[in-house]
């Protein structure tokens, strides 16, 4: 399953770097390069992903100096001119002391379950944080339960655990390697436990808390999707959640499906909900729906009314198919969209 936060982390402290305003922009581009190249080197990242530059002065995070975000990686290119570009016009603003450069990527990848492959297109983000004193620190973090020996709604998968994980394991050691630092294993989270080798055998130790997926990522994710819908939902909206079977279509963008707009069979509840291993764009692409959907609400439309009517329709580049599927209940529509 492929989560919107974080299944697991991990951190290196590399020697710091000297003179940080004249070489620190450099040394984070290297280490982030160096970074994808070993997932890439092990199959794990495809190409592709996007690039984030943001300088900021520490007394004052969330007015960043300068900040260039989701720069697109272009094929064939580890980080792509846009990243160095922006990392360039960070260094002419310059990395003073009290100062943090932080270049973060973002990077689509593959797993295998049974031999086939599956894709999603945020997989793993390696971030570098710079201090202008010259502290250095490289994350990685992981958004899939591909590695664990037990998924998010605790069904053993000792299998696609033995698939995958080796892998990990091999591209922890080598990053230890190439950056002549030890790992860092970061804290636990909701999902599981990371360790310097990869995550805790859940099958072992048992998972911190139950069904992860249910309790605290998909509250999660419709969260941030509701932040980025303007406007107030109080009173607005149809009911966000239901007991009963739900019907859905899927919404398209080309080939790749972004998420499902449902309705439910029986009350006054309808939806979106992004399938996470499209990434952001799954998120982003759920907003028109949503005003849709309002729109018709106030309109006077049940749910199911409300799902016809959009059923073919297209907005913001994104088209909902006119096929209707049925779920047996909105829990399964929503692990539908946490999987590949």
């Amino acid at each position: 399953m492929i989560t919107s936060e974080p299944v697991g982390e991990w951190f290196w402290e590399p020697a710091p770097v000297s003179d940080a305003a004249e070489n620190g922009t450099a040394r984070a581009l290297g280490l982030l390069s160096d970074a994808r190249n070993v997932l890439a080197s092990l199959g794990l990242v495809a190409e592709g992903g996007t690039v984030s530059v943001v300088l900021s002065d520490r007394r004052a995070m969330a007015s960043p100096l300068f900040a260039v975000r989701d720069v697109p990686v272009e094929a064939g290119d580890a980080l792509g001119a846009g990243a160095a570009a922006a990392a360039a016009e960070a260094a002419a603003v310059g990395l003073l002391p009290d100062r943090l450069l932080t270049l973060s990527l973002k990077l689509p990848g593959e797993w295998t379950e049974s031999g086939a492959r599956r894709r999603a297109e945020k997989l793993f983000t390696v971030r570098v944080d710079v201090w202008g004193e010259g502290g250095v620190v490289l994350v990685l973090s992981t958004y899939a339960d591909a590695w664990l020996t037990q998924d998010l709604r605790e069904r053993p998968q000792p299998e696609v655990a033995a698939e995958n994980a080796p892998r990990l394991t091999a591209a922890l050691k080598r990053i230890s390697e190439s950056t002549g630092s030890e790992i860092d294993p970061g804290d636990a989270t909701r999902h599981a436990r990371p360790t310097a080798e990869g995550f805790a055998d859940l099958l072992a130790e048992g998972a911190e808390y139950d069904d992860s997926w249910s309790t605290f990522e998909v509250p999660a994710r419709w969260k941030r999707l509701m932040k980025l819908v303007p406007g107030d939902s109080a009173g607005q909206d149809y009911e966000s959640s239901t007991e009963h079977p739900v019907r859905y279509a899927h919404v398209r963008q080309g080939e790749q499906v972004l998420g499902y707009l449902w309705a439910a069979v029986g009350d006054e509840a309808a939806g979106y909900e992004p399938r996470t291993a499209a990434g952001d764009a799954a998120f982003e692409a759920g907003v028109p729906w949503l005003l849709k959907l309002r729109d018709l609400r106030l309109r006077g439309f049940g749910p199911l009314e409300a799902l016809n009517e959009l059923l073919g329709g297209s907005a913001d580049g994104s088209a909902v198919e006119s096929v209707v599927h049925e779920a047996a209940s909105l829990d399964a529509l929503e692990e539908l969209s946490g999987r590949y």
